[in-house]
C-alpha cells in the first residue's frame, strides 16, 4: 500500500517556489529535482527493464526532458504526476524501438548480476536496524519480485510501478494511461494480485 502524507504548508509554500525557479531554469533549483526524484526514477525503469545497462541514460534523459518541458509545467497538476507521465512516454518510446529492432526479449532481459546485489535503496536503509540475515531475505525478496515483475505484460508492470514508485493516484495512472479511472484501478489490482500469486508460487 503506498502511503501519502500532507506535506506541511511551509513545506508546500517552499516546493511551489522552488518550482517557479525550475521554470526560469535555475540550475540550483533543477540540482534539487533531480536529487529528490533520481533514485525513484531509477527504480522504475530498473523494475521495467528488468537490467541495469541504460538505465542511468533513460534517467537523465527524462531530466533532458524535464529541463526542455519544464517552463510549460501547469503548477495546478501534481509534478510527480507530470515526471512520471515523462519517465512511462520514453518507455513506451524505448519498448516500440525494441519491438521495431528487437536484440532481447522484452520479458525475459533480466539481469543475472542483479542477482548477486543488494538494492541500495532498500537494504542499505533496511541494514541500519536489521540482522544481516533480515537483510539477506530481503535480497531474496527483492531478486524474486523481479523476476515476478518480468514474467508481466509490459502494461501491467507498467500500471504496478507507476502506482508503487510513481507514487501516482489512481486518476493520474488513468489519465496516463488514457483508460477510464474504474479501468485503471482494475489493472492495477489484477496486476498486482497477480503478482503476489506468482511470488508465492516462488516460495
Amino acid at each position: 500500500m503506498v502511503m501519502t502524507a500532507t506535506l506541511p504548508t511551509d513545506v508546500d509554500a517552499a516546493w511551489v517556489t522552488l518550482i517557479a525557479r525550475a521554470k526560469q531554469l535555475d540550475p540550483d533549483a533543477l540540482d534539487v529535482i533531480v536529487d529528490q526524484y533520481a533514485t525513484r526514477l531509477y527504480g522504475f525503469f530498473h523494475r521495467m527493464m528488468g537490467i541495469r545497462d541504460g538505465v542511468e541514460d533513460l534517467v537523465q534523459e527524462v531530466f533532458v526532458r524535464v529541463v526542455r518541458m519544464i517552463p510549460q509545467y501547469d503548477e495546478k497538476g501534481r509534478f510527480d504526476s507530470w515526471l512520471f507521465r515523462i519517465a512511462a512516454n520514453l518507455n513506451r518510446d524505448r519498448i516500440r524501438k525494441l519491438q521495431r529492432h528487437p536484440v532481447v526479449s522484452l520479458d525475459e532481459s533480466i539481469d543475472s548480476r542483479g542477482e548477486e546485489e543488494v538494492e541500495n535503496q532498500f537494504v542499505h536503509r533496511y541494514d541500519q536496524e536489521h540482522s544481516p540475515q533480515s537483510c539477506a531475505d530481503l535480497n531474496e525478496q527483492l531478486i524474486s519480485m523481479q523476476h515476478c515483475l518480468m514474467k508481466l505484460s509490459s502494461e501491467e508492470r507498467t500500471v504496478v510501478l507507476l502506482r508503487h514508485y510513481g507514487q501516482l493516484e489512481f486518476s493520474e495512472i488513468a489519465e496516463l494511461m488514457e483508460t477510464p479511472i474504474g479501468t485503471a484501478l482494475a489493472r492495477v489490482h489484477r496486476s498486482l494480485r497477480k503478482l503476489r500469486r506468482m511470488m508465492e508460487s516462488e516460495t
